[in-house]
């Protein structure tokens, strides 16, 4: 049986020293500022792409495409009249990020029946905004092309965007913040609550007492758990009312699912505190351990289904996959415990949170190592 009057006094303890290290108010301090900071400073759209055009054609089409461009929220263009050598000049300045050539007989030879090309350059430094830009690039020529066509083969092309139908970058990213923030912010401040007893000495009294493990594990990390539980609503208010992103599941799997994945931080808290002898260790160690994973396996820089061989084994060794998984599905989709995805990734994170917790409290020894 759990001595609750022993959990009670850890209790008591551990929020007195909070309060008076003043160390409470980055509790919640520290994860809605991850929030709004990683919320409005990650973007994957990009918009005023400086675009060069080099018109050779001077067809109505090729004034078409232009014009295209030029009202484009993604581009900002300029037509030049320069040399192609010149424009490529200016791209490896910096000073443009696409270029675009019509050539001559653009037109003709396309009513024709001939191949033809366009010329696209793409300042492609960062990967990611090159490929970004070429899209952006390319489906406006292809919205035009298709309007062409149109006139001899009536085709119409009839997209509709699901889950986030406003491409807004808030919607897919704040959901994934959240398995950041509710896996970094419980396990540092539960391992710090067990290594500043070592650091202190005050750690003896533990082990010269008759006090139990269990107790000793549970009357620690009952109130990081505690304080993070009302973090879970204030996160909610933030990503719903701040950002707008839309919650269309059943808020009770989201409660229930973000509870047990606090249970499984605190418990990583735990196994940090067994290994660290200081707090700056503690906080260092715990950051390698859950701020690293949490950004590559979040599914907010790459979806894991695009993961093969070591990342996608190791994407699904850690916990925020599973967490991210759900929480997404209940901000966007709604299937909820319906989808038996869903259900079963909520039972693997019941079962990490059980695992975790009862090996570090097997590997905390009640002696001087």
């Amino acid at each position: 049986m759990i001595k609750i009057n022993v959990v009670k006094a850890y209790l008591k303890k551990e929020f007195s020293e909070l309060v008076r290290s003043k160390l409470i108010i980055m509790v919640y301090l520290m994860p809605s500022m991850v929030l709004i900071l990683f919320g409005y400073g990650i973007k994957m759209e990009v918009y005023n792409v400086r675009t060069a055009i080099i018109n050779y054609d001077k067809s109505q089409l090729s004034y078409r495409i232009i014009s295209a461009f030029e009202h484009s929220r993604y581009f900002k263009t300029e037509v030049m009249n320069i040399p192609e050598k010149e424009a490529l000049e200016m791209m490896k300045r910096a000073e443009i990020d696409l270029l675009i050539i019509i050539p001559e007989n653009f037109e003709k030879n396309l009513l024709k029946g001939l191949k033809t090309e366009i010329g696209i350059f793409i300042d492609a430094s960062f990967p990611f905004r090159g490929l970004t830009i070429q899209n952006y690039a390319e489906g406006v020529l292809l919205k035009e092309a298709q309007e062409l066509s149109q006139k001899k083969l009536p085709i119409v092309v009839n997209h509709r965007n699901m889950f986030n139908q406003s491409m807004r970058d808030e919607n897919a990213i704040v959901p994934g913040l959240l398995g950041i923030v509710f896996l970094v912010a419980p396990a540092i401040l539960s391992a710090l609550l067990i290594v500043r007893e070592k650091e202190r000495g005050t750690i003896f009294n533990f082990y010269s007492s008759p006090i139990r493990k269990i107790d000793f594990v549970i009357g620690k990390l009952t109130l990081p758990f505690l304080l993070h539980s009302v973090n879970i609503f204030i996160i909610f208010l933030w990503a719903t009312y701040l950002f707008k992103v839309p919650f269309r599941g059943n808020f009770f799997i989201y409660w229930i699912t973000s509870e047990i994945y606090v249970l499984i931080s605190v418990s990583i808290g735990l196994l940090v505190s067994i290994v660290a002898r200081t707090q700056i260790v503690a906080i260092v160690l715990t950051i390698i351990i859950t701020v690293i994973p949490g950004f590559l396996y979040s599914g907010i820089i790459m979806p894991i289904s695009s993961m093969k061989g070591e990342a996608a084994f190791e994407a699904h060794i850690f916990p925020v996959m599973y967490y991210n998984h759900i929480i997404y599905d209940a901000f966007l989709i709604g299937q909820g415990f319906s989808s038996e995805k869903n259900l079963f990734y909520f039972f693997v994170l019941i079962s990490y949170w059980i695992f975790i917790t009862v090996a570090g409290t097997l590997l905390l020894k009640k002696e001087l190592r």
